[in-house]
């Protein structure tokens, strides 16, 4: 996200006649916190979101802060006070669990546990992390070392009731980066598992970009069904913690992450409208990484779910909504 994003035209709505028109859906933006942490929470009660995620730090830096915010209190009691939850935290995009480099995955562990621990005083339910690339190791080495350095993670931050949840979310497939299929990542909770992990403190996000990117068909409603059917199959019912929900304008298979407003990318209407409104779903918290979002096109996409959600055509978006960026540095990823 960037200031030099054109502003979005303004969006003006009844914060709880919007949250109503979710359905009962658990929808919101990744929104920055540099403005304020309080704004931010109020940002998203004010475009009728029920959720919000944030980073905790620097998403392009090592370097994690080891105090909270001084508004870390206030943030708390305003996320309480709008209802807003589950908080997520996206981590660090440098953090990498499948590398060959030993160096590079301590980093990562340190990293990741700092995330953990700084989630937990945020009041965050997910800490969610991209897995990484295994460098031309080979995927399946890239599978086991990423599981190795998961249970590290979490062997060096003990459970606990304010603990997050550790999200591993899925790739585009650019480079070598592991996680592409269900099979992917059913192999990195299998070796999580196998080098110690407790399963029940991993959990599983799928980003709709991302699933484009690596070739899944999700403008068909079929595809969409077929893959939920596989992920339950391969990893369990109930390990899919969050979805990052974007359009795509990326080809399908490309392997490419360009998220875009959505409706207006290769996904589309209809399979957007499948997949916020299934049944499978409906206890899945959905974070949008829409493009813009810190120049107003968070209310847009909010209000283009709520038009998904209850069967109205999407509108057509204004010309300068093509000028807005849609890669992952300016969005949660």
């Amino acid at each position: 996200m960037s200031p030099s994003d054109p502003a979005a035209p303004p969006v003006s709505v009844d914060p709880d006649e919007a949250r109503l028109a979710l359905g009962g859906r658990v929808v919101g933006p990744h929104l920055p916190l540099a403005p304020g942490m309080v704004k931010a929470v109020e940002r998203a009660h004010a475009i009728g979101a029920t959720t919000l995620q944030v980073f905790s730090d620097n998403p392009t830096s090592w370097k994690r802060r080891t105090d909270p915010p001084a508004e870390i209190d206030r943030f708390r009691a305003a996320l309480e006070r709008t209802g807003m939850g589950p908080l997520a935290i996206h981590a660090s995009y440098l953090v990498n669990v499948a590398s060959p480099d030993d160096l590079l995955r301590d980093r990562s562990v340190e990293t990741m546990v700092a995330e953990l621990r700084m989630g937990a005083r945020y009041g965050a339910r997910f800490v969610n992390v991209h897995l990484g690339s295994h460098r031309g190791a080979g995927v399946e080495t890239g599978l086991d070392r990423a599981g190795e350095t998961i249970a590290r993670i979490l062997d060096a931050v003990p459970p606990g009731p304010e603990i997050p949840l550790l999200v591993l979310e899925d790739s585009a497939g650019q480079g070598d980066t592991v996680g592409v299929t269900v099979s992917e990542i059913g192999g990195i909770m299998d070796a999580a598992i196998r080098h110690g992990a407790d399963p029940e403190r991993i959990g599983i996000c799928l980003d709709t970009a991302h699933l484009w990117g690596a070739g899944f068909d999700l403008d068909a409603p079929a595809e969409i069904d077929r893959l939920l059917a596989e992920l339950d199959a391969r990893i369990g019912p109930g390990r899919l913690a969050m979805i990052h929900l974007n359009d795509s304008r990326a080809g399908r298979g490309s392997r490419m992450d360009r998220h875009e407003h959505l409706g207006a990318g290769g996904i589309g209407e209809a399979g957007l409208r499948h997949l916020v409104g299934h049944p499978r779903l409906a206890g899945v918290p959905f974070y949008l990484e829409t493009p813009g979002m810190e120049s107003g096109w968070d209310a847009v996409n909010m209000d283009r779910v709520r038009d998904l959600l209850g069967g109205h055509p999407l509108p057509e978006l204004p010309e300068l909504a093509r000028t807005v960026r849609g890669d992952r540095s300016r969005s949660g990823g």
